[in-house]
């Protein structure tokens, strides 16, 4: 179920189509990261002003390192030995939707270990957007069941895989990083 779930969401970001999908945090909505119609869907479908920045997927610190430049050894170190998912936001990063990074040309990525997210990302060989499966402003929702119907039917797909799953996540911790290493943590 798993490969046949993953191949439908491709397909579907192949065509600048927008997912609803199990993370290694909570249930994200997500598209082709480097697609700007399919960003600017995202921002549309969450009701969230298009100068916030998106958090992006990837499978590996390999893959990261294609988008983002001038990386300080520490944060090599941080995404290896982080026991929780962390999203860091880098500044300089290249080859993504220019409306998908902040006003100062940082974004946000992380590197993610859930089974499901990771073989997404790694199959589709590009980073793929994730931000919460929610309008903006709204709380997070916990699990599959917390999505709203409306948001549900916004999307273009809604993964199967791991909707009866009842364990409840949080979000992702942020910090975000310069280029000499200095860093800032957003939310613990």
């Amino acid at each position: 179920m798993l490969q046949d779930e993953v191949k439908k969401a491709i397909d579907i970001m192949k065509q600048g189509g927008v997912i609803l999908y199990p993370t290694d945090t909570v249930w994200g909505i997500g598209c082709d990261a480097t697609n700007p119609d399919a960003v600017k869907r995202v921002y549309e479908i969450k009701h969230r002003d298009g100068h916030q920045a998106l958090i992006c997927l990837v499978d590996s610190e390999a893959r990261l390192s294609r988008y983002v430049r001038n990386v300080a050894d520490v944060t090599w170190d941080m995404i290896e030995l982080s026991t929780r998912p962390l999203t860091i936001i880098f500044p300089g990063v290249t080859g993504l939707a220019p409306n998908l990074m902040g006003e100062d040309g940082s974004v946000g990525f992380r590197v993610t270990r859930e089974e499901f997210s990771k073989e997404l990302c790694f199959r589709f060989q590009r980073p793929i957007v994730s931000t919460s499966a929610n309008i903006s402003g709204e709380p997070t929702p916990a699990t599959f069941d917390d999505i709203s119907e409306d948001l549900k039917s916004a999307v273009d797909y809604v993964v199967k895989y791991n909707r009866r799953s009842k364990e409840k996540h949080k979000p992702s911790s942020i910090i975000k990083i310069d280029a000499s290493g200095k860093f800032q943590i957003i939310r613990g």
